[in-house]
C-alpha cells in the first residue's frame, strides 16, 4: 500500500488506520454479540434503570454484548441470560424467594432454571442453568439492580398465609 503523494507521517497514519480496524474486527469476530430474543415489554422505560445497573459480572462470568434491546448475558458460552419487559407472574404457587429483598419465582427446568422478578413491573427474567452457576450467586448478584425497578407487591409464603386474620 504505497502511496507517493502522501507524507511518510500520513502513510504511517493510513497504516495504522488500517491495523485498528482490523484489530477491532477481529475482537468483534472472537466474542459476537449474544442472539437474544427482546422480550414484549423491552421498550419500557422502567427497564433502563435496571439494565444500566448491572454487574459487570456473575461470579466467574463477564458481561456480553446482546443483539436486542433490555437483555444482558453473561459468560461465553452464556451461563446467565436477562430480558426485562416479560410478562409480570400473577399469584403462583411456583417457589418464590427473596434475596437482598428481591422476590423471585422460580420454575425449576432441566436443565434451564427460570426465575423471574414478582412483584416488580416490569418484570425480569433470567434463564441459567444450576448445573452450571450457582442461582444464589446470580440472584445476589443482581439483587442491586433488579431493585431498581420499584416493587408493588411481595412473596406470600405458608408461613404468611398462617398468620391471616380468620375470617367470623
Amino acid at each position: 500500500m504505497h502511496h507517493p503523494q502522501l507524507p511518510l507521517s500520513a502513510r504511517a497514519a493510513a497504516r495504522m488506520a488500517m491495523v485498528g480496524a482490523i484489530a477491532i474486527l477481529a475482537l468483534t469476530a472472537c466474542s459476537p454479540d449474544v442472539d437474544v430474543t427482546a422480550a414484549k415489554d423491552a421498550a419500557n422505560p422502567a427497564c433502563a434503570p435496571m439494565m444500566v445497573a448491572l454487574p459487570d459480572t456473575i461470579g466467574d462470568s463477564t458481561l456480553r454484548k446482546t443483539n436486542s434491546q433490555a437483555t444482558a448475558a453473561w459468560g461465553d458460552p452464556s451461563l446467565v441470560i436477562l430480558r426485562c419487559g416479560v410478562n409480570v407472574p400473577g399469584p403462583t404457587t411456583d417457589r418464590c424467594v427473596t434475596v437482598n429483598g428481591v422476590d423471585w419465582v422460580i420454575k425449576e427446568g432441566d436443565p434451564v432454571w427460570t426465575l423471574t422478578t414478582y412483584g416488580r413491573e416490569p418484570a425480569t427474567e433470567i434463564l441459567l442453568d444450576p448445573d452450571k452457576i450457582s442461582s444464589a450467586t446470580v440472584l445476589a448478584d443482581l439483587a442491586a439492580a433488579a431493585a431498581k425497578v420499584p416493587s408493588v407487591r411481595n412473596c406470600v409464603g405458608q408461613e404468611d398465609l398462617q398468620n391471616l386474620p380468620k375470617s367470623q
